[in-house]
């Protein structure tokens, strides 16, 4: 299925979420409200708040808090984003400027706060004290997930374990949260609560190894990113940690400095060494072991189109690293 194919499965449900985010981002601050469809605008595969809706309706979910759910974990998701996009001083992102380029880091930092608090008055709206702490805990684990990768930029020593906690806690967790609330929600019994947990966990893990494979390998203007963002912030993701394993020692030492340096000076000859080395396999072959994780945890599931547009959503995510 194509990702188009997998969001008309529940076209109703997305639609419904798009006019809740319209309507819970409306504030009587004229900046809030700039800002906020300055985000809106940018648009985006919104997989968070698909993943959210597929999972509820798989679950039988009635009702509308499925719908309110998505909308809230996409409000955690992009007040991280405004967050990120100051802290690495990023210019782009989905092929538009950010909005700390167009406001300001003040702005986009206290609006970010904004989208955060927002999502918290809806979470307790719903009256689910077990949702609350889903997300109260997930939430502290992605802020350290973002002080850990802050303390492995720019750090040629980072391992492939500390790579995997830093994109568990930065990415995976809020899929892990959005498809384990969307269970808890739907009331369903605790062993398919742990199965959609699982299944978003190793579906995130996927989603952002691919992320990390497509900065060295990906057209920008399809991507909305530079090719070697990554690289230009000192992170050092999956494929050049592979080829600091395997490569010779000239291109051990070239990599080493571009990820203590930062910067794009080296990218081409960096790119050459990963390929060479097979840092792009390598990565692309633990993400489809993590799609395949996910698809495992769905045998939790009665068969419906949704469990099945969860499947091809775990497919979808590995279909581009080649």
């Amino acid at each position: 299925m194509t990702l188009v194919e997998i969001r008309s499965i529940v076209h109703s449900d997305l639609t419904a979420v798009d006019a809740v985010i319209r309507a819970r981002l409306k504030s009587s601050v004229t900046l809030v409200d700039r800002i906020a469809e300055h985000i809106i605008a940018g648009g985006g595969k919104r997989l968070r708040p698909l993943l959210v809706v597929l999972a509820g309706r798989a679950c039988n979910c009635t009702g509308n808090a499925h719908v309110e759910a998505a909308a809230f974990i996409e409000f955690i998701h992009t007040a991280t984003l405004l967050h990120d996009d100051v802290v690495d001083g990023s210019s782009m992102r989905r092929g538009r400027d950010t909005a700390n380029e167009v406001f300001g880091n003040q702005a986009s930092v206290l609006v970010g706060d904004f989208v955060y608090s927002r999502a918290f008055q809806m979470m307790a709206a719903l009256g689910s004290q077990r949702v609350l702490a889903i997300m109260a805990d997930a939430t502290n684990v992605i802020a350290e997930g973002e002080v850990l990768q802050l303390m492995h930029a720019h750090d040629p020593e980072t391992t492939e374990q500390r790579y995997l906690e830093v994109i568990y806690r930065k990415t995976a967790r809020l899929f892990e949260a959005g498809a384990e609330v969307a269970a808890v929600l739907a009331e369903s019994p605790p062993e398919v609560q742990k199965a959609l947990a699982d299944y978003g966990r190793h579906l995130g893990t996927a989603y952002q190894l691919v992320d990390d494979v497509l900065d060295f390998r990906s057209n920008p203007a399809e991507r909305g990113k530079n090719l070697g963002d990554d690289l230009a912030e000192g992170k050092p993701t999956l494929p050049l940690i592979h080829a600091l394993r395997s490569a010779g020692e000239a291109d051990r030492a070239l990599i080493r400095t571009a990820i203590r340096q930062g910067g794009l000076a080296q990218l081409e000859p960096i790119v050459a060494a990963i390929e060479s080395t097979g840092g792009i396999d390598y990565a692309s072959r633990v993400a489809q072991r993590e799609s395949e994780l996910a698809l495992q945890a769905l045998t939790a599931l009665p068969d419906t189109p949704y469990k099945r547009g969860l499947a091809a959503l775990a497919q979808f995510a590995v279909a581009h690293t080649t």
